[in-house]
């Protein structure tokens, strides 16, 4: 009886609904090419010889070759006889060529697969990476066996001297971080100080000199007076008899000559005093261009500074200073070093910008001692040691910081002095103030500033040029913490 819902008979006997299948078309095998042996040579490696931009030849070889077989088909399926490939198998690209089965075995009988080449019996022979030797010109470049791992820079901090460590491709040391030694690491320092131009080299003994303050006009013109009253003097005593003339010029004289050493003596504390008297100005009300002074709290900068001898950390001012005595046949310090005086041996002087925080105003000024600044400091100075040739024995440290300098240390009576203004400090500042996109700052002024006649003290006038730093010493005074 039929149905109108048609239906179909399965395999197993079980009768379904609906129609039976289309049977579907089977996709075409594709196979792929097989890869050629190279045998080592990468002029024969098709893509791989193209990563080397080699010439790659190229050979299609087929038919029959003389007896000698020198390759098997590697495919189970294959016939033994040359000729071409039929369609069931794709066509394969040999850099050899497809040669007959070996004579004695039955057609039907599967060639033997071997892989590598054959020497000139037939055999396989050993592999080998790397250019042949027979026949085949080596290669400059070697690319066989593993090449060394280029490894990126980590910036991995190792221990160890500079020197130590592996080699670079040049043979040389490579250069690692590491702790330096001392001595390197102190003439580093002073390297790096000497040559950054953040930092003013000041190379000039600071303090008052009798020089500056007198004009070479009026210093010359005085000795010719007195040179003129001794010759007038001496005159008139040899005709006339009368030393009065003379008398008054030794007097003066004297007076003069006494004047020229009171100064060189107490100069120093005229112009310290100078300083201190001269009056505070409130950076608040305070205009653009004024010469002011402003005292307050030291803070540091982007470059802090370190003593040279003592290594006190985080300053904005650094000074060490060695003298040497010099005796009736001692040495001479310098040119201009006199006997049974004390003459400047060697001087480190540095200083950078830093900020001052106002005591009166709380406003906080960046203060432009650094970058090459004209700069007058007057910061006190203590003595650290003192050597002679019976102690000198007693500080290694001194002596190591002699060696690096390059410093002689004989039978030499020397003293060390260093100063410093370290983050903390209370400071005196003397600038011109300026405001530059609502940043404070006190500059060095464009002329000298003159501290007049203190007749009082009986103290010559000085110029002060560019910035004035006075700061007391603070060795034995506890710094505000900031």
């Amino acid at each position: 009886m039929g149905s109108r819902f048609p239906s179909h008979q399965l395999s197993n006997g079980l009768y379904v609904s609906g129609r039976p299948e289309q049977p579907k078309e089977k996709a075409p095998v594709i196979c792929s090419a097989a890869m050629p042996y190279t045998g080592g040579d990468i002029k024969k490696s098709g893509e791989l010889g193209k990563m080397f931009d080699l010439h790659i030849e190229k050979s299609r070889k087929s038919g029959p070759l003389g007896n000698p077989p020198s390759r098997n088909t590697s495919f189970g399926g294959a016939g033994s006889n040359s000729g071409p490939v039929t369609n069931a198998v794709c066509r394969s690209n040999y850099s050899g060529s497809i040669s007959s089965s070996v004579p004695g075995a039955g057609g039907s009988a599967r060639a033997k697969s071997n892989s590598g080449p054959l020497n000139k019996h037939g055999e396989p022979g050993k592999k080998s990476s790397g250019p042949q030797s027979g026949g085949v010109t080596p290669m400059a470049r070697q690319n066989s066996g593993p090449l060394p791992p280029v490894l990126p820079t980590t910036g991995l901090i190792t221990s160890g001297p500079i020197s130590s460590g592996p080699l670079n491709s040049s043979g040389a040391a490579r250069k690692v971080s590491g702790p330096l030694d001392s001595s390197v690491s102190m003439k580093i320092r002073a390297t790096s100080f000497a040559h950054n131009q953040a930092v003013t080299n000041l190379n000039v003994e600071d303090g008052y000199s009798i020089k500056a303050s007198i004009p070479k006009t009026i210093l010359w013109m005085v000795v010719l007076l007195f040179v003129m009253g001794f010759i007038a003097g001496g005159f008139i005593l040899g005709a006339v008899h009368n030393p009065i003339l003379l008398v008054v010029v030794v007097v003066i004289f004297c007076f003069v000559t006494a004047l020229v050493i009171w100064n060189v003596c107490w100069g120093t504390r005229g112009a310290t005093g100078f300083i201190s008297h001269y009056p505070d100005v409130d950076l608040r009300t305070a205009k653009d261009g004024q010469y002011v002074k402003v005292t307050g709290v030291v803070t540091c900068g982007n470059f802090p500074l370190e003593s040279s001898f003592q290594r006190v950390p985080r300053c904005v001012y650094t000074s060490t200073c060695l003298y040497e005595y010099r005796g009736w046949e001692s040495k001479a310090a310098n040119t201009g070093h006199h006997r049974f005086t004390w003459g400047l041996r060697s001087m480190e002087r540095h200083a950078v910008d830093f900020y001052i925080s106002d005591f009166q105003s709380g406003l906080r000024a960046l203060v432009k001692t650094g970058y090459g600044a004209r700069l007058t400091p007057y910061v006190d100075e203590s003595a650290v040691i003192d050597i002679n040739p019976d102690n000198k024995d007693m500080s290694p440290d001194f002596l190591r910081w002699l060696r690096e300098r390059n410093l002689s240390s004989d039978d030499r009576i020397m003293r060390l002095k260093e100063g410093y203004i370290k983050e903390g400090s209370t400071v005196s500042v003397i600038g011109v103030v300026q405001r530059n996109d609502n940043v404070l700052m006190i500059v060095p002024p464009s002329e000298p500033i003159s501290t007049g006649c203190q007749w009082a003290k009986f103290i010559l006038p000085t110029s002060l040029d560019g910035l004035v730093l006075r700061c007391e010493d603070t060795s034995n005074i506890d710094v505000i913490p900031v």
